[in-house]
């Protein structure tokens, strides 16, 4: 009877969670005004913990679906402040510390800078420090604290530190140990940022994170290649006095072999003297200042 009771409360508990899950979807949806700080919140992880009473697993997974959700309806609107994020990943990955997806994910979410992302450089730290903790031999999580300590807090010797130690990691991918002498040897350069992010890209099981490197290295070879363009235009004017109207006087000027293209296979715009792209929608995280 006593098992049969704490069974059917466990049922009911997870239950009761899981429709206050939909509910409040369901109340944002219709009062769109209303935030998720306005939420109260369960004061601790450990709370959230032990009341699930065995279904710890269940909970952290509709924890993320709600960090996912947050996330997503702040982003849509341009939110500039993201208060319950970290709260919301400390419960998911408290819940699950095995949940690799929130520290990968959720460290993004949080280290890029407003309205992409929180902008908050410390909580990012501390989440992926958490997931290494409870996961030492996923060295994924190493290449992510490399690449928060390089890309934003631009500690060169911690980042290099991080890689060596995830190279450590059994059957950690070998160009861990790459990462961590280019740190040592040419850390903050555009082409240490393009090494760095391709083997993000490379790497990335998650199709999100994926997609997130592949912007970020489509964004910095955009910069790269307006900044040598721009150089080859200023020449072209040096040279015969005014602006070049189309790409095709500097062709003529053997200055180009062809029309540039960017990364997505669009030509560069050249207009007053000035090279941009298309589209720049398309290269959302460009000069960022983040090398």
């Amino acid at each position: 009877m006593s098992r049969a009771t704490t069974t059917w409360t466990a049922i009911l508990l997870v239950a009761s969670l899981v429709a206050s899950f939909f509910v409040l979807q369901h109340k944002e949806a219709a009062y769109p005004s209303t935030s998720m700080e306005d939420v109260l919140f369960m004061p601790s992880p450990q709370v959230v913990k032990r009341a699930s009473i065995g279904y710890s697993g269940l909970l952290a997974d509709i924890y993320w679906m709600r960090v996912v959700q947050y996330f997503g309806s702040k982003h849509k609107c341009g939110s500039m402040e993201y208060k319950a994020l970290a709260p919301l990943l400390d419960i998911a990955t408290t819940l699950d510390p095995h949940l690799v997806i929130a520290y990968e994910w959720g460290a993004t979410f949080l280290d890029q800078p407003p309205p992409s992302g929180a902008g908050d450089d410390q909580a990012a730290v501390a989440l992926i420090r958490k997931g290494i903790a409870n996961n030492p031999n996923n060295w994924n999580l190493y290449v992510t604290l490399g690449f928060i300590q390089y890309e934003s807090e631009h500690n060169y010797l911690a980042a290099a530190k991080t890689f060596e130690e995830g190279s450590k990691v059994p059957n950690a991918n070998p160009s861990l140990k790459v990462m961590a002498a280019k740190m040592l040897t040419d850390a903050g350069s555009l082409d240490t940022a393009l090494y760095l992010w391709g083997n993000i890209y490379e790497q990335a099981m998650d199709k999100s994170l994926k997609q997130n490197a592949l912007q970020h290295f489509e964004s910095l070879k955009v910069d790269q290649q307006v900044s040598q363009l721009q150089a080859l235009v200023d020449r072209f004017r040096q040279s015969a006095g005014h602006n070049p109207q189309s790409w095709s006087e500097l062709v003529s000027a053997k200055l180009l072999r062809a029309t540039p293209l960017d990364p997505q296979g669009f030509p560069y715009v050249l207009g007053g003297g000035k090279v941009s792209v298309a589209d720049p929608k398309s290269f959302p995280f460009r000069n960022k200042g983040k090398r």
